[in-house]
């Protein structure tokens, strides 16, 4: 099964598309960011998001979606921003016809590290772990993307198991 995990963002979208093998093995096919400019209208730079997503889609065609959920936003000023380009994406994923799997920050950690606290490093270091030592990005939106994917693999993989 091919996954894309999501990590939104109005000025970085973190990508990455994630292969489940049903022996539960993953292989990371690819990953990324989009990143927008601050000089373009929030229009403008929504409609980079979605039309980004959608070639990713075109591209890669995952076969289910996992990205984050808000649900906590420290800084009042982003949390708009973040919705709007969270809700673009949402829209590209529903068009392509993905099942759309919503994790928040504490699920994804706890699913990777065991521990919802965990911080950006210990998460960093078990991605690395699950992938079998590969590189991964350094940027910190593409490994929350890889983390995503990796939480919505585990829930797919748990389920089927438990058939």
């Amino acid at each position: 099964m091919r996954i894309i995990g999501i990590d939104p963002g109005m000025a970085i979208v973190g990508y990455s598309i994630l292969d489940i093998s049903k022996s539960g093995e993953l292989n990371l096919v690819s990953s990324g960011s989009i990143q927008t400019s601050s000089k373009d209208s929030e229009p403008i730079r929504l409609l980079e998001i979605y039309n980004d997503i959608k070639q990713i889609l075109d591209k890669f065609k995952p076969q289910t979606a996992g990205i984050e959920k808000l649900f906590f936003f420290k800084n009042q000023k982003t949390v708009m921003p973040v919705s709007q380009a969270r809700g673009v994406i949402v829209l590209a994923l529903a068009e392509y016809g993905l099942k759309i799997n919503e994790y928040t920050p504490i699920e994804v950690k706890q699913s990777l590290t065991g521990y919802g606290r965990a911080t950006k490093d210990e998460v960093a270091k078990l991605v690395k772990v699950c992938l079998n030592n590969c590189n991964i990005p350094k940027l910190d939106d593409t490994v929350d993307s890889i983390a995503i994917a990796i939480c919505c693999a585990r829930s797919f993989y748990s389920k089927a198991i438990n058939l």
